[in-house]
């Protein structure tokens, strides 16, 4: 793995979101109900997530309405990868955890 890990929560859900393309507002909803409303995400936190991921070549711009506000981003196979890995991350952490705590009772 990277020197990008661990991805912070709203970067890790952001990419959940943008496995099909939208538009920030969508993906502050979709991050809302991925978390079952515990993650509320600022304008200012998404945007600067999504400038951070574009520089990365994580997501890229999948198309713009002539509503200059409506950009859509979407997933690269970069961030799908690191999507991934960081899955593979947070599943290792679980079964550790699970392991160790399990064998604690």
């Amino acid at each position: 793995m990277g020197a990008n890990f661990p991805l912070t929560e709203a970067v890790y859900y952001i990419l959940l979101s943008l496995k099909k393309p939208m538009h920030g507002y969508g993906i502050m909803q979709n991050v809302e109900k991925l978390s079952g409303g515990r993650l509320h995400l600022a304008a200012g936190t998404l945007y600067g997530a999504i400038s951070s991921m574009l520089e990365k070549g994580w997501i890229a711009t999948a198309s713009e309405t002539g509503d200059s506000r409506k950009k859509e981003y979407r997933m690269t196979d970069a961030g799908l990868q690191v999507l991934k890995d960081e899955y593979a991350r947070l599943q290792e952490l679980v079964n550790n955890g699970k392991a160790v705590l399990e064998d604690a009772q």
